[in-house]
């Protein structure tokens, strides 16, 4: 059986493999694996005899089923033992992927003595004289705390906070390695809007920053305001406001490739959920021309009933001409779909009834709204979540960037000119001159993204203009040091 997904690292397998001694046995193995659609990444000799030869075969299959099914065809070889099969996707988990490091050595008594008592309870004084001074003197200066109830974790569901953990840990790394900004997983037994509250304000002493993570909609919504509401630092939903920047960077080049304005474009939005809704605000504060909304209710449109506040706000401020019909009706004519939905809701048939030089954006994991390479048939620009295709719309291009421009300037809010500031870097970094159809957003790895998001964010905090060249002049720890006290 050839499988009609494509293999990926996401379900990369170790096969420890005994096979006789013979000039072809290697090959042997590379071409059955071949012959079942994964792909090989590695092969490593571990042990041989006179008539054996033990190894390490390494590929990637595209889900648990297809790697199930390439070790029952290396099984039914002759002359080869599969000894042992290990998902190195879940040995990448064992024990966590984070810890916890001091800054501080402590090699002696004078260090120790400085770090904890009695030098300590200098700091602690100071601090309860000006708690402010938390911010310069503790970890809340550079930690960000990522909260979770586990509610709607990926495109899992309601899985709990347990099962939530492995995002939340991967989250913390992603803050690290792309901002250098220490977060810590946050995970909550409960899905009580107040105690979810009344849990973060509680905690929140310890954090420069809160990330909320994960939760549904529409308790989403008012967790953040009512913790933006009573918290003195920033609170940023990034299911919401990291898909929303993004997005809007991706648009503002793909525009610009296509030669239309935002003003003049009718944008589709399937997914009225986090995600969706805090994309069309953001659309709309950019000053987009139109936008239809589509839920699992239909198309939002004036006099619909049974709505909740969100969804209410979205029928009563979208869809000029009250379009009420399906998704593939609301599409035709259309400059722009953007999915943040389901898999599978529409054909390649139904992009080609788009406007001319239509911009596709099927953003639904792991399978979009529609196949990537039926819409590039018709669409002038497509886009996915998808690391194995072109234009990967990936929240880490925003979130370490926001938040360490964020923590860098003491910030004390979130705000739309933030998300409208960090769009617009994003954007800038690709550069007009690199512009074209399967590049318009740079990649995740790319250098220069944190560092113009976070010197953009600490322009708006400032009230300052953003640097023309962030990426060259990043700001320091010295910069960052409070005055009089080294």
């Amino acid at each position: 059986m050839v499988t009609t997904r494509l293999p990926s690292a996401g379900f990369s397998i170790t096969i420890r493999i005994a096979v006789t001694a013979d000039a072809s046995s290697i090959g042997r193995l590379t071409t059955c694996v071949g012959e079942a659609g994964a792909i090989v990444t590695a092969l490593d000799v571990v042990d041989s005899d006179p008539s054996h030869v033990v190894v390490d075969l390494t590929c990637d299959t595209a889900d648990s089923a297809h790697a199930d099914q390439v070790v029952k065809q290396l099984e039914d070889q002759d002359g080869v033992d599969v000894r042992k099969v290990s998902d190195r996707t879940f040995l990448l988990h064992l024990g966590g992927k984070i810890e916890v490091n001091s800054k501080v050595a402590l090699r002696n008594r004078d260090e120790l003595s400085r770090a904890y008592t009695p030098g300590v309870a200098r700091v602690c004084m100071a601090i309860a004289e000006n708690p402010a001074d938390a911010r310069r003197l503790t970890i809340k200066r550079n930690t960000v705390a990522v909260v979770s109830d586990g509610s709607a974790v990926l495109g899992l569901g309601n899985i709990g906070p347990a099962a939530a953990m492995p995002v939340m840990e991967g989250k913390a790394a992603l803050f690290k390695r792309f901002g250098g900004v220490d977060a810590w997983p946050v995970v909550l037994d409960t899905q009580d809007t107040d105690e979810i509250v009344k849990i973060v304000k509680a905690i929140a002493p310890a954090y420069g920053g809160i990330n909320l993570e994960d939760i549904a909609a529409p308790r989403c919504f008012e967790i953040e305001a009512r913790l933006r509401e009573i918290l003195d630092i920033p609170v940023f939903h990034d299911d919401q406001h990291g898909t929303a920047i993004c997005v809007l960077a991706a648009l503002t080049n793909a525009l610009r490739v296509v030669g239309k304005r935002m003003e003049d474009v009718r944008v589709v939005v399937s997914g009225a959920g986090a995600a969706g809704t805090a994309i069309m605000k953001l659309l709309m504060r950019q000053g987009v021309g139109d936008i239809i909304a589509y839920d699992r209710k239909g198309a939002l449109h004036r006099g619909m009933p049974d709505l909740n506040e969100s969804m209410q706000w979205l029928a009563e401020n979208t869809n000029k001409a009250n379009y009420s019909g399906d998704l593939p009706g609301a599409i035709i004519g259309a400059d722009v779909f953007i999915g943040v939905s389901a898999p599978n809701l529409l054909t390649g048939d139904d992009i080609a009834k788009m406007a001319d030089k239509s911009i596709v954006f099927a953003m639904a994991n792991p399978d979009p709204e529609v196949d990537p390479r039926e819409a590039r048939k018709h669409a002038a620009i497509v886009a996915t979540g998808r690391s194995d295709q072109p234009n990967q719309i990936n929240n880490v291009l925003a979130f370490p960037g926001v938040f360490r421009g964020m923590l860098d300037a003491s910030a004390e809010e979130f705000t739309e000119e933030m998300a409208l500031a960090a769009a617009r870097a994003i954007a800038d970094v690709v550069g007009e001159d690199k512009l074209n159809p399967t590049v318009i957003i740079p990649s995740v790895f790319d250098p220069r993204v944190t560092p113009a998001v976070a010197a953009a964010i600490r322009a708006v905090v400032r009230g300052v203009p953003a640097p023309a060249n962030p990426a060259a002049t990043p700001e320091s720890e010295l910069d960052r040091a409070p005055e009089g006290i080294f």
